[in-house]
């Protein structure tokens, strides 16, 4: 292999991993499309962090959830509940907070963590009897 191609070959394996520990990612559950995305609460400015409730840490991130009609793409308004547990089994409550700006509307939810710590989500999203389960699982890393 001729050296010049080692710089090109390396950066192609390691560009799929800047991506895994903040990327938002979508699911299709039902008739509604399912955007969320858990980052350091780091990554928000202090005023920003201060607007929404947020405590800045290094060791708490932040889950932020939209569920969208798939068929409009128009925000909807749901109740949400959900636990974040790690491979040993200690289970954290997600206290989802509902922040609406504009058509726009979120669900959001602090918890903490330790360096390095992976976490299976298990989130309720419910509408009047319509009720969809959000399953995923993140590596945390502190910032």
């Amino acid at each position: 292999m001729h050296l010049k191609f080692i710089p090109v070959l390396l950066a192609l394996l390691l560009l799929p991993l800047a991506f895994t520990a903040s990327a938002e990612q979508k699911e299709q559950l039902g008739d509604w499309d399912v955007h969320y995305i858990v980052v350091n609460s780091t990554f928000f400015s202090p005023e920003i962090a201060r607007q929404y409730g947020v405590v800045r840490s290094k060791y708490n991130a932040l889950v932020n959830i939209s569920v969208l009609s798939s068929d409009t793409q128009q925000a909807q308004t749901v109740s949400m509940q959900g636990t974040a547990t790690n491979l040993l089994g200690t289970e954290k409550k997600l206290n989802f907070k509902k922040v609406q700006e504009g058509e726009a509307i979120y669900y959001l939810a602090v918890f903490s963590f330790r360096h390095e710590e992976t976490y299976r989500f298990n989130i309720e999203i419910r509408r009047g009897n319509t009720v969809e389960k959000l399953k995923f699982q993140q590596k945390m890393y502190v910032d």
